[in-house]
C-alpha cells in the first residue's frame, strides 16, 4: 500500500480548489480499488432515468455517490434535492416531501412546496430510506408508480418529474422479512443497487484522501498544511476507520486546526484501544464438542434433511482451570458465544449463502468472512439420522464441520 508520506499536499494553502466532491471522485475514477467498480457502475446508470438504491455503512460517502450520479445524468442542470428520512417525524416528513396547503394543520400559515416539486426535472435523494414510516412508504410507492401526489390539506393531484435516488445503511431485505419495509417499494427503489464499501476495505484511497482533506481545510481555515510524521502515517493506514470517510475528514480537520500530529496520534490510539476492548477476541475459544443431551429443539426443518427436525448443539462455555476470571473476560466470552450463535443461525437460515448472511447481519462480506475465521465457525454440516445421513457440503467443503443432531419424528 502506498505510504502517506508520498502524498503530502503543498505546505501552504492553495488559493483555489475544485469542489470537494470532484476531488474525492477523482480517486474513484482514476484508482484501481473497490471504488473504481462503483465508478464504472455510476457511469453505466447515470444517464438511465431509473431509481437507484445506494447501500453502505454510515459515513462511506453514499450522498457523494448520489451527487456523482446526478452530475453525470441528463438532469445535471436541474436541482438535486436531498432529505433525511430519519431527521423528522412522519408528519413533518410528509409535509417536507409533498408540501402542504395553508391551514392543513396547526401552524401551516402558508402554502409550502414540497421537495418532490422542488426536484421537478431534477433528482431527489431520499437518505436513510429505511427509517420511513409505513404510511409514507405507501405514499412514496404511489409517487413512483404514476409520478403524482397531493399536498397535505389538498385533494388536487400534483405531477412532478423527479428521478429518485435512495440511500440506506439498513438491511432492507431483513426489514421486509419482519414487516418493517414494503417489499413492493423495495423493488421499485432497487432497479439498480450501488454498494459503497467501507473505508477499511478501500484504504488505498488514503494516499489521496488525506492530502485532499488537509488542503481543503487549510484553505478554509487559512492555516498551513501540517506535515504527517512517519508514526502517524503508519497509524492512519493501520486504523480501521469505523466512522469511514466522515471520521477521516473530521480527523484531518482537527489536525489542521490543532497543528499537533502527536495529539491526533494519541486520539487514534485511544479509539483503537477502546474498540479492541469492546470487540470479540481475535483468538476465541473453539466450539465445544457435541454433548449427548442436545439443546431444546428448533421447530424448523434443516435444509436438505427431509422428515427430520434439527436440534441446535449447545456450546459449553470454557471453564478456567483455576482462579477467578475478571468481569471483562466473562463479558467477552458471553459476547463471543452470542455472536457465534447468531452467525451460525443466520448462515443456516440462508443455506450458507455468505453474501445473503452478511446482508442480514448488517455487516460487509469481508467482515463476515473474518468473523467465520476468528470465531471458528464451521462450514459443513453433519446429519446423524435420516436419509441424508452423513456430511452435507455447504459453501466451503474444505472447511471444518459442525455436528447438528437430527432425528426422525
Amino acid at each position: 500500500m502506498q505510504g502517506l508520506d508520498n502524498a503530502q499536499p503543498p505546505t501552504t494553502a492553495p488559493q483555489a480548489y475544485r469542489t470537494s466532491d470532484e476531488q474525492v471522485e477523482d480517486t474513484w475514477w482514476h484508482g484501481s480499488g473497490p471504488m473504481s467498480d462503483v465508478a464504472r457502475l455510476i457511469d453505466r446508470v447515470a444517464d438511465c432515468d431509473v431509481t437507484v438504491l445506494i447501500r453502505g455503512e454510515s459515513g462511506v460517502g453514499k450522498e457523494l455517490v448520489a451527487r456523482a450520479i446526478h452530475r453525470r445524468s441528463p438532469r445535471a442542470r436541474r436541482p438535486l434535492v436531498r432529505t433525511n428520512c430519519a431527521a423528522l417525524p412522519a408528519e413533518l416528513l410528509e409535509s417536507e416531501l409533498f408540501g402542504h396547503e395553508r391551514g392543513a394543520f396547526t401552524g401551516a400559515t402558508s402554502v409550502r412546496v414540497g421537495m418532490f416539486e422542488q426536484a421537478h426535472l431534477g433528482t431527489i435523494l431520499l437518505d436513510e430510506i429505511g427509517e420511513m414510516s409505513a404510511g409514507l412508504q405507501a405514499k412514496l410507492l404511489h409517487v413512483l408508480q404514476d409520478g403524482s401526489f397531493s399536498r397535505l390539506g389538498s385533494n388536487r393531484q400534483v405531477v412532478a418529474d423527479a428521478r429518485v435516488l435512495a440511500a440506506t445503511n439498513r438491511d432492507l431485505t431483513a426489514m421486509i422479512a419482519v414487516g418493517q419495509f414494503r417489499e413492493d417499494l423495495y423493488y421499485r427503489l432497487n432497479v439498480v443497487e450501488v454498494h459503497v464499501p467501507p473505508l477499511r476495505e478501500r484504504q488505498e484511497e488514503l494516499a489521496s484522501l488525506v492530502p485532499h482533506f488537509l488542503g481543503q481545510f487549510s484553505a478554509k481555515y487559512n492555516r498551513p498544511v501540517p506535515a504527517i510524521p512517519d508514526d502517524l502515517s503508519r497509524l492512519l493506514l493501520e486504523y480501521s476507520w469505523p466512522g469511514n470517510v466522515r471520521e477521516l475528514e473530521n480527523c484531518m480537520k482537527r489536525l489542521v486546526l490543532l497543528q499537533d500530529p502527536g495529539q491526533i496520534e494519541r486520539d487514534l490510539r485511544t479509539s483503537r484501544r477502546a474498540a479492541a476492548e469492546t470487540a470479540p477476541s481475535a483468538a476465541p475459544t473453539p466450539l465445544a464438542r457435541v454433548t449427548e443431551e442436545p439443546a431444546p429443539e428448533v421447530a424448523r426443518k434443516p435444509c436438505g434433511v427431509p422428515n427430520a427436525e434439527r436440534r441446535v448443539v449447545a456450546c459449553a462455555p470454557p471453564v478456567a482451570p483455576s482462579g477467578v476470571r475478571s468481569l471483562r473476560d466473562v463479558a467477552r466470552e458471553a459476547s463471543e458465544r452470542a455472536e457465534r450463535n447468531a452467525i451460525q443461525r443466520t448462515l443456516l437460515s440462508v443455506r450458507w449463502n455468505r453474501h445473503r448472511a452478511a446482508e442480514r447481519l448488517g455487516v460487509s462480506y469481508k467482515t463476515l468472512l473474518n468473523k467465520i475465521r476468528d470465531l471458528a465457525i464451521e462450514t459443513t454440516v453433519e446429519v446423524f439420522d435420516g436419509p441424508d445421513r452423513g456430511l452435507l457440503p455447504v459453501a466451503d467443503p474444505a472447511g471444518p464441520r459442525v455436528a447438528i443432531a437430527v432425528s426422525s419424528p
